[in-house]
């Protein structure tokens, strides 16, 4: 009896040593945390289109599916703009292109016929303002120097752009607008279009040339003015002399032709 009662003993620990092996080989290890990264400062719209979506060199295609910027394609279509950005991509190696995209109700606030004033030359470098030649990513607005270059040119006097990132928002200031981003709408490794509440006007739009300076008048030489008055004065004196000598020999005139009178009486 007692050596069954220890053959059972030895058969339940040994049926609860290899229980807890198995569980101990099946049980799931802890998942190792992922890395955090750091948070944008420009949110992804919702009706953004994603790079898998999107062909990288089609800007045009980007804009449609993104919607609301119809004014902005026809504008860089009719200046020839949008082939020359998608050439660009097509070829580009490094470097990439960073685009600042109004909506249409950024290109409605802007004054009445205000697009029409501006001739060919005008429109290309008002679009070419809105455009960095380089990439820049949605967290990295903050490692800017500014006055930032533009495609348009690179003089802070006439076509300054500061781009200002504050906690979760990015601020572009042209000297005449102060425009908001207000999301990414695309975004790859080569080119990033950002949304923005206002039309962009460069500076150069609105400072008037400086009319130039009227030519000095000479002064005349006082000595001219000395002989001037003095060849005046001679000329009255001259003048003067002939009308006594002529009033003089008028009166001699009459006195003779009295005594002749007298004397024939």
């Amino acid at each position: 009896m007692k050596q069954v009662q220890l053959s059972y003993s030895l058969l339940l620990l040994m049926f609860a040593t290899f229980y807890s092996c198995t569980n101990s080989a099946t049980a799931p290890s802890p998942k190792a945390s992922a890395p955090t990264s750091s948070k944008p400062l420009v949110p992804t719209l919702p009706d953004s289109p994603d790079s898998s979506d999107s062909a990288p060199d089609d800007i045009g295609r980007i804009l449609k599916k993104a919607k609301t910027f119809r004014v902005l394609t026809r504008l860089l279509k009719s200046t020839e703009i949008m082939s020359n950005i998608n050439s660009q991509l097509m070829t580009a190696k490094s470097g990439g292109l960073t685009i600042f995209a109004p909506d249409d109700n950024a290109f409605a606030q802007l004054k009445a016929g205000f697009l029409n004033s501006l001739n060919q030359g005008q429109k290309i470098e008002l679009l070419q303002f809105h455009i960095l030649p380089q990439y820049v990513s949605s967290s990295n607005f903050d490692s800017l120097s500014n006055p930032v270059q533009t495609v348009a040119g690179e003089d802070p006097t006439k076509l300054p752009l500061n781009v200002m990132a504050s906690g979760n928002s990015v601020n572009i200031s042209t000297g005449v607008v102060n425009a908001t981003i207000n999301g990414l709408v695309y975004s790859d490794t080569n080119l990033a279009i950002y949304r923005v509440n206002k039309v962009l006007l460069p500076l150069d739009f609105f400072v008037k040339a400086k009319a130039p300076a009227p030519a000095p008048v000479e002064a005349e030489s006082p000595i001219a003015d000395k002989k001037s008055s003095t060849e005046d004065q001679e000329n009255q004196d001259k003048s003067a002399a002939l009308s006594l000598l002529s009033i003089q020999g008028t009166a001699l005139m009459s006195i003779a032709v009295g005594f002749v009178v007298v004397a024939m009486i």
